[in-house]
């Protein structure tokens, strides 16, 4: 299976708060994102791709005031955006939570994971608009919303629907102009890093740096800024 880190997500307090967040730390303002009715979420995005990262792009989710909530009232929603920690985290500052990996066989992917005794969820089918069509993707959600491995080990998304001929066709990357910021690197330290490093290799999951420590993710990002890192600190 083909697998690469697809985006970073970074969770803030309202979207609002993220996009002042983003001027002040990266010095851009994020371009518009949509809606996820599934999850009573929104976002903004922009792209941050390099060689190394091709598919990478930028995710700033908030829960959406707007919305009735989740599609089920008994789900969480997803990125563990109702858990405590996290949202008292978050309402300080926005916060690198997460990061999604792209595959071209989902079920594969997560099989492979089962087989490690780790349940990254089930496959949901999404979709949004944007300015060059309906994207459509599947992505692993836990029905208790958990990350796992404090964020450190991605949720597994494929894109475009069953049989698309060319699913990475409306994937953000190709709706997104450059930013100005780009993707240097992705660090990851954990007290259980050889069973996260097992987990990528059981995905075919590279680009990422894995050692083991206090739970950390660090992305280290070009920008009008300069260089920026941003961690997750255990969240």
């Amino acid at each position: 299976m083909k697998t690469t880190l697809d985006h970073l997500v970074v969770v803030a307090h309202t979207l609002e708060q993220g996009v002042q967040w983003c001027e002040a730390t990266l010095g851009i303002t994020p371009a518009p994102g949509g809606e996820h009715a599934h999850f009573g979420t929104h976002n903004r995005l922009f792209k941050i791709a390099t060689p190394a990262y091709p598919l990478a792009y930028f995710e700033i989710i908030a829960i959406n005031p707007g919305a009735k909530g989740p599609a089920n009232p008994n789900a969480k929603r997803w990125f563990d955006m109702d858990s405590p920690a996290l949202r008292a985290a978050v309402a300080q500052e926005p916060r690198l939570v997460h990061l999604v990996a792209s595959t071209d066989e989902l079920l594969a992917a997560r099989l492979a994971l089962k087989a490690l005794g780790i349940d990254r969820g089930p496959a949901l089918p999404a979709s949004r608009h944007s300015r060059k069509g309906v994207l459509h993707w599947q992505i692993t959600v836990r029905d208790d919303g958990q990350r796992l491995f404090e964020g450190a080990l991605p949720s597994l998304i494929q894109w475009g629907k069953a049989g698309d001929a060319e699913p990475l066709r409306l994937h953000p990357r190709n709706s997104l102009p450059r930013s100005g910021v780009s993707l240097q690197s992705v660090a990851i330290t954990h007290p259980h890093a050889a069973k996260l490093q097992a987990a990528y290799e059981a995905v075919g999951l590279g680009g990422v740096t894995l050692e083991t420590g206090e739970a950390n993710i660090t992305a280290t990002l070009k920008t009008p800024k300069g260089e920026v890192k941003l961690q997750s600190l255990g969240i």
